[in-house]
C-alpha cells in the first residue's frame, strides 16, 4: 500500500484508487455480454443438474394412476356380492325392528303373494330362457327366411303363426326378428313373428292355463287375440310403413363368438333381465293385493272400459317377461277376465323395455310410430276378442 508522508513523523496510510474503466476493458465486458456461455457455462449447468433433480423429485413423489380394472379404485365399486353383504348385515343389525314389521298382517298378506307368483313363474321363466337361447345360437336365421313365401301379403301370417317356435320371450324375438329382417325377410313379416313369438309359443300358454285352471278358455283368447294384433300390425306396417322409418341392425348378435359362449351369454342376459322384471312384477302386483285399498280397484275393476285400460297401462309399465304375466294376471281377481286378457295381449307386445330394445334395434323413428299403433291395436282387438270368447 503506498504510503505518503507529510509534514509529522508517522506515516500517513492512503485508499487505494478505483481502478478506472478503459477501453480495453470496455471492449471485454461488451463480449462477456454478447457471449455469456464462455463464462457462465459451468453456472449453466449446475442450472440444469438443479432443474433434472427437481424433475426426478417430481417423478418420484408423482401418483401413477392405476389403469381401469389394474388398481385398488375399482374395489370402491359396489358389485353385487359386496351390496348383498351388506344388506345381510343391515338385515342383521335391524333385525327386531324387520321382524316387528313383517308380523304385520298387510305385510303378510303381501309376502304371501309375492311368494307365489315367484314360485309359479320362475320354473317357466327358467325353461324359457334355455329353449330360447338354444334357438337364438343353433337355429340358423336363414331357416326362417327359406320358410316364408315371398309374397308379403302372405308371409305376413305365416310369420305371425311361426312365433309358436320360439318359445321364449320378447327379449329374445326382438333379435331374432333383427336376424330375419338382416337376411332379406320382408320388414311386415319380421315384425309379426316380433309380436306373436312372445304372446303364442308353448310355453306362454302352458303358463297360462296353470295360472288360469278355471278358465281354459283363457288360453285360446290370448291365442287367437295375439295372432290378431300381429298380423293386423304386419299388414298395417306393409300398407303405410316406409323403409327409411326402420333402421335394420348392422351386426349378428352373436358374431364371432362360440356356440357355447354366445348360448350362456343369452342366458344371462336373459334371466337378469326378465328375472329382474319378473320380480319387480311380483312386487307390484302383491302390492296392488295388500296395500292398495279394495274400493279403489273394485272402482276401476267394476267399470268395463276403465278397466282394460287400466290393466294395458299397468302391462306396459310393469315391463314383465310374457312366460310370468300369466301368474300376475291371474292374482288381479278384482278385474274381469276381459282386462285380464288385455293385460296379457299388451305386455308381451310393447311395455318400457319392449320400446328400449326396438328402438335401439331398429331405430328411434320405427319406435316412436310402431309403439303407440300396437298399443291401440292391442287394446281394442283384446277388448273385442275377450268380449266373444270370454
Amino acid at each position: 500500500m503506498p504510503v505518503r508522508t507529510t509534514g509529522g513523523t508517522g506515516p500517513v496510510a492512503t485508499t487505494k484508487p478505483a481502478p478506472q474503466e478503459t477501453d480495453e476493458n470496455h471492449e471485454n465486458a461488451h463480449k462477456h455480454e454478447n457471449h455469456p456461455e464462455h463464462e457462465n457455462h459451468p453456472q449453466h449447468e449446475d442450472h440444469e443438474d438443479h432443474e433434472d433433480h427437481e424433475d426426478h423429485a417430481k417423478d418420484e413423489h408423482e401418483v401413477v394412476k392405476p389403469a381401469p380394472g389394474d388398481g385398488p379404485e375399482d374395489g370402491r365399486h359396489f358389485d353385487s356380492p359386496l351390496l348383498l353383504t351388506l344388506l345381510l348385515l343391515t338385515a342383521v343389525m335391524f333385525q327386531d325392528p324387520i321382524r316387528g314389521a313383517l308380523a304385520a298382517p298387510v305385510m303378510q298378506s303381501w309376502m304371501t303373494v309375492f311368494v307365489a307368483v315367484m314360485v309359479q313363474a320362475l320354473p317357466f321363466l327358467v325353461l324359457g330362457v334355455l329353449l330360447s337361447a338354444a334357438i337364438a345360437v343353433f337355429v340358423p336365421p336363414s331357416f326362417f327366411a327359406r320358410a316364408l313365401p315371398r309374397r308379403p301379403a302372405l308371409a305376413i301370417p305365416v310369420a305371425g303363426a311361426a312365433g309358436a317356435v320360439l318359445p321364449g320371450c320378447e327379449c329374445a324375438s326382438v333379435p331374432v326378428a333383427g336376424a330375419l329382417v338382416r337376411r332379406g325377410v320382408t320388414p311386415a313379416a319380421a315384425l309379426a313373428f316380433l309380436l306373436s313369438a312372445p304372446a303364442i309359443n308353448p310355453i306362454v300358454l302352458t303358463a297360462t292355463a296353470v295360472a288360469f285352471p278355471g278358465a281354459p278358455e283363457m288360453v285360446a283368447a290370448r291365442f287367437a287375440a295375439s295372432l290378431l294384433v300381429a298380423c293386423a300390425m304386419g299388414w298395417l306396417w306393409h300398407r303405410l310403413g316406409r323403409a327409411d322409418w326402420l333402421r335394420p341392425p348392422a351386426r349378428a348378435s352373436y358374431e364371432g363368438r362360440s356356440k357355447g359362449d354366445a348360448f350362456w351369454g343369452s342366458v344371462r342376459h336373459d334371466v337378469t333381465h326378465a328375472g329382474g322384471f319378473l320380480v319387480v312384477g311380483a312386487m307390484a302386483a302383491a302390492t296392488l293385493k295388500a296395500v292398495v285399498p279394495a274400493h279403489w280397484l273394485s272402482l276401476a275393476a267394476g267399470h268395463p272400459v276403465l278397466s282394460v285400460l287400466v290393466l294395458a297401462l299397468l302391462a306396459v309399465l310393469l315391463s314383465l317377461c310374457s312366460e310370468a304375466d300369466a301368474f300376475v294376471a291371474a292374482s288381479l281377481t278384482q278385474f274381469s277376465l276381459t282386462a285380464r286378457l288385455t293385460f296379457l295381449v299388451v305386455g308381451p307386445m310393447i311395455d318400457l323395455k319392449l320400446f328400449a330394445m326396438q328402438a335401439g334395434t331398429f331405430g328411434r323413428a320405427f319406435a316412436l310410430r310402431f309403439a303407440p299403433a300396437t298399443f291401440a291395436v292391442a287394446v281394442v282387438v283384446s277388448a273385442l276378442t275377450g268380449t266373444v270368447l270370454l
